[in-house]
């Protein structure tokens, strides 16, 4: 467990150690600024099936009430998860509060990627059926904090960042870069990914506020509505095998239930096409019974 930590956290570290860059993407010759769908480094469309490599008890089956194994959870937070019962959320059409901006990328299905317009990805999740938009354009977001209702999903702000626009892969932080989190021991299922993996192509990053307080696992784990969830999307290079892998860290930050940032990656595998999409409502199932 420590070591995945250290991994996530190194990675996290490699993402963002060019940030910088993220001002001079997007803008012309001129500093007219260009739609993220033309200057994308990566293509995220698709359809992509979540691998659940990790964490599979807490992701696949519901976990038992008090089961908070690897979660930084504050006093607060344990006392608010221990206060959990699905049967009231059920009553109280809360069924969505696991599917939420905070726990949907661990949910297990398949995840929808398209571009809504030039400037706007389009996340569709068949668990739950849940829609996120990505705005690239902040612009058109200034006030609909506070204007829009609270949403399981928040508004998301995302903009390229990192290794782009023809520097892929290049440098000494490419070459020092950490292997990608996954199966294989080193690498992806089925095999370690080159050391470079990590910094070719582009990361994108999306910090998403103004959500409904849910749960980061389906046991009722709390995040409140003052977190803010930060998220650095990548897709890898294509691995031998000809199979395409998308790359999602997530951190959560919540001083008021965690005593630190929560750090999670998440893999996706790309489909050929949308032929097992089956969108479903949001529905937790009870914990396994026994001890």
């Amino acid at each position: 467990m420590k070591n995945r930590t250290f991994l996530i956290i190194g990675l996290f570290m490699a993402l963002t150690a060019t940030e910088g860059t993220a001002r001079a993407q997007g803008r012309g010759q001129r500093g007219a600024p260009q739609p993220a769908k033309a200057i994308a480094p990566v293509d995220l469309t698709g359809y992509w099936v979540s691998v659940v490599s990790e964490d599979w008890r807490h992701r696949m089956t519901t976990p038992r009430k008090g089961d908070y194994e690897s979660l930084p959870l504050n006093a607060e937070g344990r006392r608010v998860a221990d206060t959990w019962d699905l049967t009231k959320d059920n009553q109280a059409n809360l069924q969505c509060k696991a599917f939420g901006i905070g726990g949907i990328m661990r949910q297990p299905g398949r995840l929808h990627i398209t571009w809504q317009d030039d400037n706007t990805l389009k996340m569709d999740f068949d668990a739950g059926t849940q829609t996120r938009f990505l705005n690239f354009d902040r612009s058109k977001l200034a006030g609909a904090s506070e204007k829009a209702d609270r949403s399981w999903q928040g508004i998301s702000y995302a903009q390229w960042e990192g290794p782009a626009l023809g520097q892929r892969g290049r440098g000494a932080a490419a070459s020092s870069a950490p292997r990608d989190p996954g199966g294989g021991g080193q690498g992806l299922r089925g095999g370690p990914a080159p050391p470079s993996a990590v910094l070719e192509g582009g990361a994108l990053k999306v910090v998403t506020t103004q959500f409904r307080e849910g749960y980061l696992r389906k046991n009722g784990v709390p995040y409140s509505e003052n977190a803010t969830i930060t998220e650095y999307i990548h897709r890898l290079p294509q691995h031998p095998n000809g199979d395409n892998w998308l790359l999602v860290v997530t951190v959560v930050d919540d001083p008021k239930y965690l005593n630190e940032p929560f750090y999670t990656s998440t893999q996706f595998k790309l489909e050929p096409d949308g032929s097992k999409w089956s969108p479903t409502a949001c529905r937790t199932l009870p914990p396994p019974a026994g001890k």
